[in-house]
């Protein structure tokens, strides 16, 4: 009686077939990172594996999928085995999952900590080259109405318009705004740029009975509050 193809062992498959065979038969979570990449790449070449190449990929980044998603086309194309097809594959599943981790924080939708806010943007923000300064606009429950960029510009920073920003707010009918911006250097410390726009806002909004809840400095695995810190 022959055998069906379900109970083949995984060794049995070619080796760059291996972790499709590996999600059927075991889930997705059994998958390791180097896997589930061989599976958007699906062949190496000819000295390694799928498997074999997404790991040395991955190596190259410390394993680091945030360091990944940073990699441009001409970046992953030096690696042999990697053309322009499998590179716009793995740039396009690590964006996906980036928008995944941002609409999961818009379905909470509320925010009740400075950790709400730094969930919500981290994903768009977090691990930018340059610096982009962004607000969130919240209603009398503290839920989100809207957010949006309001600067972008080079690593040394941004300019912000505080009175479209608060025209914004106005015509949301939000009685809240929380600022926030990246920092691409990884430093968490508030410059005092950022001080003194912080204040402008905080002002602005005071006499448009707007509170400005909180400034965020957002780096890629950590943020600065400035309410947290008692700095509004």
């Amino acid at each position: 009686m022959e055998e069906s193809s379900t109970s083949f062992s995984i060794k049995s498959w070619n080796e760059d077939d291996r972790p499709r065979e590996k999600l059927l038969l075991k889930g997705k979570s059994a998958l390791s990172d180097a896997e589930l990449i061989a599976i958007l790449i699906g062949s190496g070449n000819r000295e390694e594996s799928a498997v074999d190449l997404s790991r040395r990929v991955l190596s190259s980044v410390e394993n680091n999928l945030n360091e990944l998603g940073r990699l441009s086309i001409s970046e992953l194309v030096k690696f042999k085995g990697i053309g322009e097809a499998k590179s716009i594959s793995i740039i396009a599943a690590l964006e996906l999952g980036k928008r995944r981790r941002s609409e999961e924080a818009l379905i909470r939708n509320k925010i009740t900590s400075s950790v709400s806010v730094f969930e919500l943007l981290q994903p768009t923000i977090g691990d930018l080259p340059h610096e982009e300064f962004w607000a969130v606009y919240l209603n009398n429950s503290n839920k989100v109405l809207h957010s949006q960029q309001l600067s972008k510009g080079g690593i040394t920073g941004t300019v912000v318009d505080v009175r479209l920003t608060m025209k914004t707010a106005i015509e949301l009918g939000a009685v809240g705004i929380i600022l926030a911006h990246n920092h691409p250097s990884g430093a968490l410390k508030p410059s005092q740029a950022d001080i003194k726009l912080t204040k402008k806002f905080k002002l602005a909004g005071d006499s448009l009975d707007i509170k400005v809840l909180d400034h965020l400095i957002i780096t890629e695995n950590a943020y600065f509050s400035f309410a947290d810190e008692q700095l509004l």
